[in-house]
């Protein structure tokens, strides 16, 4: 029999904390832990790390931004797929979000229903990586080098800081190269979407990933009305 997936919540609002906790324990395949702040959920998730993060932003302490700051930038931590959840609209809030590595973005009012599908959707997507076949593990072409196992992307020699979403916009963009993959498939392979949610996050994330890549974002082409190809240099 199948262990129940551990998901911490993390949310100052008891009310809120408790429906989240009963939503998705219901089912019997998860089990749901909850902390009120952020520097109890550093503690919780370094004593033991769970299978996912439902993270609140405005929390005492330290901020859901900061925290998942911090959690990226922990090697035992670094792939904790994070939910952010919070009462914030604007579409800065979002981006920074999910530039910071967070794998889906809900906004309060929520449906139950909708974020206990998105849970089960980041969780199917990290265990369908976890279990597929592996694929070719680096590339390099004329200004670009990338070591997917070391997590390590260099331009013209140069090292490349990239966010957790865009390194793995660019390993899919790589590992299908020459193809066409269209917003929703980026988002069903990258996002873990099984449909079209925000194509938007798509466009933004390339054009910040073409920045970054300098010459060697020429290699990432926009194909009209269709979607995105990694063409060799």
């Amino acid at each position: 029999m199948t262990p129940p997936s551990r998901i911490l919540v993390v949310e100052d609002e008891p009310d809120i904390a408790a429906l989240v906790k009963h939503t998705l324990e219901r089912g019997g395949e998860m089990r749901v832990d909850t902390v009120t702040s952020g520097d109890a959920a550093l503690k919780a998730i370094a004593d033991e790390p769970p299978h996912l993060v439902i993270l609140d932003l405005n929390l005492p302490v330290l901020s859901g931004f900061e925290v998942c700051r911090i959690l990226r930038q922990r090697p035992a931590t670094q792939h904790v797929p994070i939910i952010m959840v919070t009462a914030r609209t604007s579409e800065s809030d979002r981006v920074s979000g999910l530039d910071l590595g967070a794998d889906d973005y809900v906004t309060k009012p929520f449906s139950l229903r909708e974020l206990a599908a998105r849970v089960r959707a980041v969780l199917r997507r990290r265990q369908t990586i976890e279990s597929s076949a592996p694929q070719p593990q680096s590339y390099r072409g004329k200004f670009l080098t990338a070591d997917f196992d070391a997590v390590a992307v260099a331009v013209d020699g140069r090292t490349v800081k990239l966010t957790r979403r865009e390194f793995e916009l660019l390993k899919c963009l790589v590992e299908n190269r020459n193809r066409v993959l269209s917003r929703d498939r980026l988002l069903e392979r990258v996002w873990g979407y099984d449909h079209a949610i925000e194509t938007r996050s798509v466009d933004v994330h390339v054009g910040r990933l073409r920045g970054k890549l300098g010459p060697a974002g020429d290699q990432i082409e926009t194909v009209v009305g269709l979607g995105y190809r990694f063409v060799e240099s």
